[in-house]
């Protein structure tokens, strides 16, 4: 993929970058490597004033900002002015915690011999964060401040689509005042991303992304023997069981699936409704996704914008032609439009059976698939009958299900009776394909730490241990 902007409401490329020489990746690892010798010499205090001023930033850039990343990735300037508001609330929110997060942590040291023992988290070093277009400046954001405030330093390697909100952020970092080259951005294809890793310099890597993505990231890590956190695809299940609240069900349910024009991870994919109420919620959910405006994504108007990629759209439309060819059927939409632009109408999907794509695929854009089920234990079996792993929804007005599903969903995210979504103050990821490792909250600031044990004895060897103690 050419490291361009290209609008997706038109199809026309707007601005197009040369991939960065061997040379400058070189001197851009090794700003960064300097960076963070000078950066992890600094307090959680200096670094929450800087990540403080990232985010007024963000606040005073938020319209021209979001403007960039609807012209990116053709979200709507809506939702892309939510999105940066999301940044800068969270940048506020490490800056305000990391301090507690990443306070040295007591042991007993009466129980191992010790005067004192403690765990201390220190940061590893520069961080390559490889990212996607769907979410251009939260994605970041949620690995770029807790990363920062740990005393990390971060390479960015962007989704090439969309270069100049790589850029923004590089920009953004330096001008909050942080070191020179502590936050970087890439400008490189996919190809350049083994290079990187390899670099003795860099001693971890983040991905968000598919899952092909994924294992070659660990692969190559793997091999390197360097930490690795992986956000990966999901297909999550949204169960609508009998005693749930069907209105606000099926309203949720729509914005779940079509939030950021229908690509997101966990946005809700697959619609698992008990048989007992699966025509009322299909009949309303059916007339809320019919009555979505796509358009032009600048309009205040549109609740649905273009996907970010023809590539994308045309791979959403093959995934619905070959379940019709299979035996589904369209409730809703379904046809590909024919103008300029990459557009594809809110569309629901039933019928569905394990022969078609629909079935085990992600469909990374605005299209539902519906499951009937008879009973909780078959709503379960079908929610978790998928490689992916990362968010599910479940409503019902069932306490005891409610506890049920919190236990018996194989997700890392479990949301009952509300939409699937991300806080700082809460861990984030996946399970099974969905990838390993967490973001966000405290969990996610120290997944690029070194736990350090510390004992302090008083200076003559503990009773039981000796020199091939372990």
């Amino acid at each position: 993929m050419a490291i361009a902007t290209t609008n997706p409401a038109t199809g026309r490329t707007l601005k197009s970058y040369d991939p960065m020489s061997d040379e400058q990746i070189d001197a851009a690892i090794e700003r960064t490597h300097l960076a963070f010798q000078q950066l992890r010499g600094t307090t959680i205090a200096q670094r929450g004033r800087w990540l403080t001023a990232a985010a007024d930033l963000l606040d005073a850039d938020r319209d021209a900002t979001a403007r960039l990343i609807t012209t990116e990735m053709g979200k709507t300037y809506a939702a892309a002015r939510a999105e940066v508001t999301k940044c800068a609330n969270a940048c506020r929110f490490y800056a305000a915690h990391a301090e507690r997060m990443l306070a040295d942590e007591p042991a007993d040291a009466e129980a191992v011999a010790a005067k004192r023992a403690f765990v201390r988290y220190q940061p590893l070093g520069p961080v390559l964060a490889v990212m996607p277009w769907n979410f251009p400046l939260w994605q970041v954001t949620r690995f770029a401040a807790p990363a920062l405030m740990a005393g990390n330093t971060g390479l960015l390697k962007h989704a090439s689509n969309v270069p100049q909100t790589a850029l923004y952020l590089e920009d953004l970092f330096r001008r909050a005042g942080f070191p020179e080259g502590a936050f970087t951005t890439l400008l490189v294809g996919s190809d350049a991303v083994g290079r990187v890793l390899t670099d003795p310099r860099v001693r971890a890597a983040t991905l968000t992304g598919s899952e092909q993505a994924g294992r070659s990231i660990a692969q190559i890590a793997g091999r390197e023997l360097k930490k690795t956190v992986l956000e990966l695809g999901g297909s999550d299940p949204f169960v609508v069981m009998p005693s749930a609240d069907l209105d606000r069900a099926a309203e949720v349910a729509t914005t779940a699936r079509c939030q950021n024009n229908g690509q997101s991870c966990i946005a809700a994919k697959r619609f698992i409704v008990h048989t007992d109420v699966f025509d009322a919620f299909v009949e309303r959910f059916v007339a809320h996704m019919s009555a979505l405006r796509v358009g032009d994504p600048m309009d205040e108007k549109t609740d649905v914008g273009p996907l970010a990629s023809e590539r994308g759209r045309d791979e959403v439309h093959a995934q619905v032609r070959d379940a019709v060819e299979h035996g589904a059927t369209v409730l809703c939409g379904g046809q590909q439009s024919d103008g300029d632009g990459w557009f594809y109408p809110p569309t629901v999907v039933t019928d569905l059976t394990p022969q078609m794509r629909m079935w085990s695929e992600e469909v990374f854009g605005p299209v539902a698939g519906l499951y009937r089920v008879s009973s909780y234990d078959e709503a379960v079996e079908v929610a978790n009958g998928t490689a992916f792993g990362l968010g599910a929804n479940a409503w019902t007005g069932d306490p005891a299900e409610q506890e049920r599903f919190a236990t018996d969903l194989e997700a890392g995210n479990v949301f009952i009776n509300g939409m699937t979504t991300s806080y700082p103050e809460l861990p984030f990821g996946g399970v099974k394909n969905s990838g390993y490792g967490r973001e966000l909250s405290a969990v996610g600031m120290r997944e690029f730490c070194n736990t350090k044990t510390v004992w302090v004895g008083q200076g003559a060897a503990p009773a039981g241990t000796g020199a091939h103690a372990e």
